[in-house]
């Protein structure tokens, strides 16, 4: 009788041993697996939904510093002392591959561009009534500028109203000029990059058209001269060229080069603050439930330890000392 309630089988009889020394180690494993993939989940989690840097905080950013464009640019065309009748003109010339080109005549910002892969350059400038020196600066991904370019001289052979004096920058109506101080404008796509555009000269009414380099043009009306914003939004980013052309009543031109540089995937696209602490929410809600899990496979495996305790007295309890004879049936 005493036979039949023995709890484990000696070891050589093949038998198998009872479910408390087979189940609980493999589920002991499963459930510390889980606790280091919850763990791990909810770390960077948290540490995403730090409340941004408040009133009287201090932020930090930085760049790696890198010493300046060594190289010039090297204006080729056009070359020293050319007449020209009529404007805009094309500028180009070697640079160091990566880098961006600003033009200026006599110091006015005339135009940019980026400086292709074969380090070269080349667009169109508008000219001043009269002589125009032409010189170029390039600058590097950290805005520093290089060395200055060799200057060039050209002069500007318009035809003036009878009565003109000529000058180098004539304010008082008698040539139009578009200008900008988007040299090196930089957005993301889908965001909207202004680009301020002033009018300097002519006779309102104006027109100026803007060409966005991506097949997109756009015809902005100005009733005045006063700086205005041209906006557009990139669908893909890249390096474009934007083209203005300014037209007044009196069928004067104007042209304007600049670059622009769209980066790559916006910041809009990582998740809002409230939308990480939903996630944080949803992931701190498992842990009652890992917790309430761990409980249950510990209270198990104490209730059967003490079931088999209580068991043990009592089968030794009941057990007749040693040398006493079995009952006769």
């Amino acid at each position: 009788m005493y036979e039949k309630l023995k709890i484990i089988h000696h070891s050589h009889t093949g038998r198998l041993k009872p479910h408390e020394f087979t189940s609980y180690l493999p589920l002991a494993f499963m459930v510390f697996i889980t606790g280091v993939v919850l763990l791990i989940a909810t770390f960077p989690q948290v540490s995403a939904s730090d409340p941004p840097p408040q009133s009287g905080s201090i932020g930090l950013t930085g760049v790696v510093p890198s010493p300046p464009p060594k190289t010039p640019a090297v204006i080729l065309s056009p070359t020293n002392n050319q007449h020209f009748k009529t404007s805009p003109i094309t500028v180009s010339g070697t640079c160091p591959s990566g880098t961006l080109v600003e033009i200026y005549k006599n110091n006015i910002f005339a135009g940019s561009a980026q400086c292709d892969s074969s380090g070269r350059f080349a667009f169109d400038i508008d000219l001043l009534f009269g002589q125009n020196v032409i010189t170029a600066l390039v600058y590097d991904a950290l805005n520093q500028a290089g060395p200055a370019s060799n200057s060039v001289t050209v002069y500007f052979d318009s035809v003036l109203p009878p009565n003109s004096p000529l000058s180098l920058l004539n304010l008082g109506g008698e040539q139009l000029l578009l200008n900008t101080n988007a040299v090196y404008r930089g957005a993301f796509p889908d965001q909207m990059l202004n680009v301020p555009v002033s009018i300097i000269g002519g006779t309102p009414p104006y027109a100026v058209t803007v060409e966005w380099g991506d097949s997109n043009d756009k015809v902005i009306p100005r009733s005045n001269n006063e700086t205005f914003n041209a906006g557009h939004a990139y669908k893909k980013p890249g390096t474009f060229q934007i083209t203005l052309k300014g037209v007044d009543s009196q069928q004067r031109t104007a042209f304007l080069t600049v670059a622009a540089i769209i980066n790559g995937q916006p910041a809009a696209l990582v998740p809002s603050a409230s939308t990480l602490k939903h996630s944080v929410n949803k992931i701190l809600m498992l842990w009652p439930i890992y917790t309430i899990a761990v409980t249950t496979v510990i209270s198990f495996w104490l209730g059967e330890r003490r079931e088999k305790r209580i068991l043990g007295k009592t089968l030794s309890a009941q057990r007749p000392p040693l040398g006493t004879p079995a009952p006769q049936p």
